[in-house]
């Protein structure tokens, strides 16, 4: 298998996911863009992985690369740190997107006050 119907798949996704930011008014939907990027970090990080391995079958381990001989999974330890990352994201967008639709029963992004105004501030 090729490694550009993954980069291209991995692109797309990255795509859909930016695009799904920048158009979407709800804060669920534009969480799941953000995820829908994170996935596609992953594929692209795991296809980085696979990709470099093979084209590396005939070159020496350098030791300082390897210190047990072995070399070892980096893309997948990449990949599985993007999806703690994005587990703790979820989990605290969550929570903060909860907390605000239940003080102001909507949830749109261009509704959320980014700052507060003092009443001196206003009347001046």
């Amino acid at each position: 298998m090729h490694a550009v119907i993954p980069y291209v798949t991995g692109a797309l996704l990255f795509g859909l996911g930016v695009y799904g930011v920048l158009r979407r008014r709800n804060v669920i939907l534009v969480l799941m863009a953000v995820e829908l990027m994170l996935n596609a970090v992953n594929l692209i990080f795991v296809t980085a992985d696979t990709a470099v391995r093979a084209t590396l079958v005939g070159v020496q381990i350098e030791a300082w690369a390897y210190p047990n001989g072995r070399p070892g999974h980096s893309g997948g330890v990449f990949a599985l740190f993007v999806i703690v990352l994005a587990a703790a994201e979820v989990g605290v967008g969550l929570a903060i997107v909860l907390q605000y639709y239940r003080m102001r029963r909507a949830v749109h992004v261009d509704e959320v006050a980014l700052y507060y105004e003092d009443d001196e501030q206003v009347s001046r």
